[in-house]
């Protein structure tokens, strides 16, 4: 068992001092915040005396608020620090007052701690305990959890947060993915993210910026440091998130107060807010993006103000391409990360951005031709942005089994991919069980990438191997016009008492003019209504009448039928073409690197001889569609076979009924 997973299970065995006071979906609501302050704890415990001695020496002076913290920080050696008397050892020393003592250890915390702790809502659940009587046993059972950084590296830590989020999420049922992304998917990710940049790494002294806008927990950011350790130590990595979720955010902040990392902006680079409304971030730019937006979530709340920017602000806000339909916001995301790339400018040493990004399949192809999911994917494929998009197996999430893509994105692509898309299909490369520690499956995550298999996408992702599962195409390739055709409109005259009446009731000031068509016309079917209403204008002109437009439409709509056989209704007095039906009207997706004559004559006439097409109303669209282009055709079984089976299906059924009758 490895250390992270015996940490979890030991935290996780102090979660059933919580049953009764608490259902076990709301054991999180202690046991994060528990976790979080013990390891602030171990981790503050060898500076704590000398940070104690300063705050005695410096309280009532002219230093206070965030000055104080920084000095009172810069002793404890971290971003943070405690200058508090008390400590878990200490609080355990005066059980009759464990709460006030809790809280005030708490209180104690500099200011960008106790925010943690307030998103955390930690003083409600406090004072829960307290009545519950299990507050002092609680922390008693922590203060026995040994998580020095000496004991449980971050990364470590990490990985036990991960755990015992996954477990609060499987018992509560909710969406695991709303906050982590499992890590063989990160590291495949950065990986990627950082493929072309190892040169631009290695240079003394480089310091890059990278962006997580749906940071949950933060697992993203701190894989991607993690690369840059193993990889590129010289390098410097700062990393910056948002999130909206308070206490997969608290979670996140505290991780990060804790890593002895690269930090820019004072410690505070993860935010609290919806980034797509409350962007932390506004105005800056970055070198990199890593994001898991979660899967299949609407945006109904944020839609007032998103639509607001998208009309308002076009292009200079960060939804100018299009607005996805309201119940799945993740392409929003991927706009809101574009409009922060760094652009191309070498003699700035500007260098353009590199993007990754976890999506479901329906970014891929949801929305037809003039919908906002086709219009941003055609923004991002015409201006050569896509590089690459890879298939993932199934089932690699703990929340859902769906397939799930990763989409690279980047406005410096290398020169051999500049016009082209890579789709790498790398659905068949898993091993079984929920990760390398754990075979059996984590929720619905019954597969995991090994390592070996991390480095074999890697390898196929650089054009050095194929085996049939990377393909190169042509960005046109995934473009089409959508082209409307049409026929004409066919109408039998004819009038019946039936209609006459209807059409009398509804316009009976028109009753002498009916007559006097009734009389004219006569009761026959009439199969060219071109020439019928012809014939009716000359007759209303002998009458001196004059019928207005909405009369008119009202008259042809009683007395005509649509009839396959009826001669082409003309369109307009100077017979301009002829009116087409809308019940008869087609659309063809024609691909953009054919030509659309062509296609038309081809594929449409043989079988519709009297079809147009009117390309005033062309609209062109983009979607990819991973099975058409790795669709392997299997032959269909012999037909012997399967009557082979079916006998034997029935001989076994016959057996089954004689064993019952018998």
């Amino acid at each position: 068992m490895s250390d992270h997973t015996y940490f979890a299970n030991l935290i996780w065995q102090i979660a059933d001092l919580l049953r009764g006071p608490y259902r076990p979906p709301q054991y999180e609501r202690v046991m994060l915040p528990m976790t979080v302050l013990r390891r602030f704890d171990c981790v503050l415990a060898p500076t704590k005396a000398r940070v104690l001695a300063e705050y005695e020496r410096r309280k009532g002076g002219r230093l206070e608020g965030d000055a104080l913290d920084t000095m009172l920080n810069e002793v404890a050696g971290q971003r943070f620090h405690n200058h508090s008397p008390l400590d878990f050892e200490k609080l355990k020393g005066d059980p009759d007052n464990i709460e006030k003592h809790l809280v005030s250890y708490i209180k104690g915390f500099s200011a960008n701690a106790r925010r943690i702790f307030d998103l955390f809502e930690f003083e409600n659940e406090i004072e829960r305990m307290r009545e519950a009587n299990i507050l002092f046993l609680v922390v008693s059972k922590f203060c026995d959890v040994e998580l020095h950084p000496n004991r449980v590296p971050n990364e470590q830590m990490g990985l036990i947060f991960e755990n015992l989020i996954r477990r609060f999420n499987e018992l509560a049922n909710e969406t695991a993915g709303d906050h982590f992304t499992p890590r063989e998917v990160i590291r495949l990710m950065v990986n990627i993210l950082f493929i072309h940049d190892d040169a631009l790494l290695a240079t003394p002294g480089t310091a890059r910026k990278l962006l997580d806008p749906a940071c949950g927990t933060g697992g993203m950011l701190a894989e991607a440091q993690n690369y840059l350790r193993e990889h590129h130590a010289e390098a410097r990595l700062y990393v910056y998130g948002q999130d909206y979720n308070p206490r997969a955010f608290a979670t996140a902040a505290s991780d990060m107060l804790m890593k002895q990392v690269d930090h820019n902006g004072g410690g505070n680079n993860v935010r609290f807010g919806d980034s797509l409304t409350d962007d932390q971030f506004a105005g800056e730019t970055f070198d990199y993006f890593l994001t898991n937006p979660p899967f299949g979530v609407d945006w109904k709340k944020q839609q007032k103000e998103i639509q607001q920017e998208h009309d308002k602000l076009g292009y200079a806000g960060r939804f100018g391409a299009g607005l996805p339909r309201v119940n799945d916001g993740a392409l929003l995301f991927l706009q809101h990360m574009i409009h922060k790339f760094e652009p191309v400018r070498p003699s700035e040493h500007k260098r353009g951005s590199r993007l990754a990004i976890v999506f479901s399949g329906s970014p891929l192809f949801t929305g037809g031709a003039g919908s906002g999911e086709s219009d941003i994917r055609k923004w991002i494929i015409e201006n050569d942005w896509i590089e690459a998009i890879i298939a993932l197996p199934e089932q690699m999430f703990y929340n859902t089994g769906i397939g799930t893509y990763i989409w690279i994105i980047t406005n410096r692509k290398e020169k051999q991919r500049k016009g082209k898309i890579q789709l790498l299909d790398a659905r068949d490369i898993w091993t079984a069980g929920g990760s390398e520690d754990n075979k059996r499956s984590l929720g619905d995550k019954r597969r995991h990438l090994t390592d070996a298999q991390i480095a074999e996408i890697v390898q196929v992702y650089g054009w050095h191997a194929n085996r049939g599962i990377s393909k190169i195409f042509d960005n046109a390739d995934f473009g089409y016009t959508r082209v409307t055709v049409e026929r004409p409109l066919r109408l039998c005259y004819e009038m019946t008492p039936e209609h006459k009446a209807r059409f009398l009731h509804a316009c009976p000031h028109l009753l002498d003019d009916v007559e006097a068509i009734d009389s004219a016309l006569g009761r026959e079917p009439r199969w060219d209504w071109n020439a019928v209403w012809g014939r009716i204008e000359d007759l209303l002109h002998e009458r001196n009448s004059r019928w207005k437009i909405g009369d008119q439409k009202l008259f042809r709509r009683f007395f005509t039928r649509r009839d396959p056989e009826a001669a082409p209704v003309v369109k307009g007095e100077r017979g301009e073409g002829l009116e087409p039906d809308p019940e008869l009207r087609d659309f063809e997706s024609v691909p953009l690197k054919d030509d659309i004559d062509a296609y038309f004559e081809a594929e449409v006439r043989p079988h519709m001889p009297d079809a147009w097409m009117d390309r005033s109303k062309d609209k062109v669209g983009y979607e990819i569609n991973f099975n058409r282009h790795f669709y392997n055709y299997a032959p269909p079984r012999p037909l012997e076979e399967i009557d082979a089976d079916l006998r034997r299906a029935e001989e076994e059924i016959r057996w089954l009924l004689r064993e019952v009758t018998e």
